[in-house]
């Protein structure tokens, strides 16, 4: 990682590229990129290649952009904390023959909020790529070294990585009258034609801990809930770090606004509380009052029902600052539940929409609606900027969580939760009218974010 320079210089005009049809595949995969990038923080390419003239980098979306060549220093970002970097290796793999150690030397400089977005060549491709070069229509350098998916899964783990986010791009290399065009939209939905891209985005996350406890704010949206406040509050336990417990009451008739006021008054001396009343309406509006008023370094949502236990929120919290993902998400789906906690029919749809959902946004998730949600207050405001341009169309809450921690490959992982029957109150969900909701916005992740990005 070289040695004259002590920070990245910014990245000069790039020159345009010379063939039409390298300009639309990059222009492919830099939206591919960009829909991560868009809400990270900075991109820095790192060891271009000479023949690589910038194109990629200058249509990748971001704040900002820079270049580490190999006579400048790479920045430590082991400091940071609540920016997000993209560390793009364009093809970089692909003309190596020591990936581990170039993995290696990089997460040394990188922090857990660091990301590595690597394009690589497709593997079963070499001979396209050597015909292509015969024939002058590519006149990059021949790759040498093709990586499968199973052989960057292994080579992420042995430096200290995870491939969070794999997506095929470049099916058709120009738009042929708009056929080109759908091509590349539809086919990364296609079993097995789907792996027949000329390039792959792959992003890997670095497993690193955090270097402190860092504060915690516990959002518990609450309706018609009265008999479950003062439980909530005396069953959270120590976490060993900066607490506050934030209720949020909705439109309750059973006074459930006021017994929130009376235990928060009454626990103040020993516990930081506070208690908001939303104006809107639905979980989601609740939990996103209670994010804006939220000072904790990170962020959780625990159900008023307490029908997820409180007393196992140590166990997200830890998984978080242990580095194992940056969005901690619980699962209903691996133990028996208590009694009648969940209708069999309602047990069948969450496990259809974590199987839908797993597919859809190319992370593994084993039940895609249990509320108790962790994630970084800074992410979540990345959450926020994803949600305005997407559309506001989640009254739980859970899918818009979901769907951009996917997109900002934050890492996911579950944490498995005996699922407890109610003591007090009943459910506000409608099965169908609900469930219909939850189908739609799968649909709406199917055609936004698993098919493919058009240049």
């Amino acid at each position: 990682m070289s040695s004259s320079s002590s920070s990245p210089r910014k990245k000069e005009q790039p020159q345009p590229a010379p063939r039409l049809w390298s300009a639309y595949l990059n222009r492919l995969i830099a939206c591919e990129i960009s829909a991560t990038t868009r809400y990270y923080d900075r991109v820095i390419q790192w060891l271009p290649f000479p023949h690589d003239k910038g194109f990629l980098l200058s249509n990748i979306e971001t704040k900002a952009k820079a270049t580490i060549t190999e006579r400048e220093v790479f920045p430590d970002l082991t400091g940071e904390t609540e920016k997000r970097t993209a560390i793009l290796l364009n093809a970089t793999i692909n003309h190596s023959f020591d990936i581990q150690k170039i993995l290696t030397q990089l997460k040394e400089k990188l922090s857990r909020t660091s990301r590595l977005v690597i394009v690589a060549y497709n593997p079963y491709l070499g001979a396209f790529y050597r015909v292509a070069n015969a024939f002058g229509i590519r006149r990059a350098p021949l790759p040498t070294t093709f990586v499968t998916r199973t052989d960057l899964n292994n080579l992420a783990r042995l430096s200290g990585f995870e491939v969070i986010r794999y997506r095929t791009v470049g099916y058709a290399p120009c738009r042929l009258a708009g056929v080109g065009t759908f091509l590349n939209w539809v086919l990364p939905v296609v079993p097995w034609i789907r792996s027949v891209g000329f390039a792959s985005v792959i992003t890997l996350r670095p497993h690193i801990a955090s270097s402190r406890r860092p504060s915690l704010t516990i959002i518990i949206p609450a309706r018609n809930e009265k008999g479950n406040i003062e439980s909530a509050v005396n069953r959270i336990p120590d976490l060993g770090c900066k607490s506050e417990i934030i209720f949020v009451e909705g439109h309750s008739n059973d006074g459930t606004w006021e017994e929130i006021q009376r235990v928060v008054t009454a626990y103040s001396s020993k516990l930081d509380l506070k208690a908001l009343r939303q104006e809107g309406k639905g979980k989601a509006d609740a939990v996103r009052l209670g994010c804006a008023q939220a000072s904790g370094d990170l962020l959780t949502i625990l159900d008023a029902d307490l029908t997820m236990p409180p007393e196992l929120l140590g166990r997200f919290y830890e998984a978080y600052s242990q580095g194992l993902a940056d969005f901690v998400n619980g699962t209903r789906l691996v133990y028996p539940m208590e009694g009648d906690a969940m209708r069999p029919l309602n047990r069948l749809g969450n496990v259809f929409f974590a199987k839908a959902l797993s597919s859809v946004l190319g992370t593994r998730l084993g039940d895609s609606l249990c509320g108790t949600k962790l994630f970084a207050r800074h992410d979540y405001s990345r959450m926020k900027e994803w949600r305005r341009n997407f559309g506001d169309f989640d009254p739980f809450g859970d899918f818009e969580l979901l769907f951009p921690a996917s997109e900002l490959a934050l890492g996911v992982v579950d944490i498995p939760i005996r699922y407890r029957a109610r003591v007090y109150g009943s459910t506000n969900i409608s099965r169908f009218r609900h469930g219909v909701m939850l189908l739609r916005m799968t649909l709406f992740a199917l055609f936004h974010i698993k098919m493919g990005k058009t240049a």
